[in-house]
């Protein structure tokens, strides 16, 4: 069974950087796509971004397009985004997410972690 844990949220001053990671505490996963997904208070959960099995190919929302880096370690099952210039409207519970079936923004995806709070204060 897969187990995503997210960890690297926090609370940040708006114009910092941050780093999130997401872990398969099992080590036995290496899934073909692996996104990040924010949901904010009151909004509906959204893409951030997303990388494929080798890392060459990688995907963006255009919110945080130039300002982030989705990256990934296949040999330590771990995935990384890192925002810079952080904005009070990055605020939400970022969570990170893996499939097989190749899916990139569309949610449905088949392992969700539990999710990290980010608040950036202005």
């Amino acid at each position: 069974q897969v187990h995503l844990v997210e960890s690297g949220g926090g609370l940040v001053q708006a114009g910092r950087s941050l780093r999130l990671s997401c872990a398969d505490s099992t080590r036995t996963f290496s899934p073909r796509t692996m996104g990040w997904f924010r949901q904010a208070p009151g909004k509906e959960r959204e893409f951030v971004a997303a990388i494929n099995w080798s890392g060459i190919g990688t995907d963006y929302a255009n919110s945080v397009k130039g300002r982030s880096t989705i990256s990934r370690d296949n040999n330590k099952n771990t995935l990384y985004l890192q925002i810079d210039s952080l904005k009070p409207e990055d605020t939400a519970v970022y969570y990170c997410a893996a499939n097989n079936r190749g899916n990139w923004r569309n949610p449905n995806y088949d392992y969700w972690g539990q999710g990290t709070q980010v608040t950036v204060s202005s």
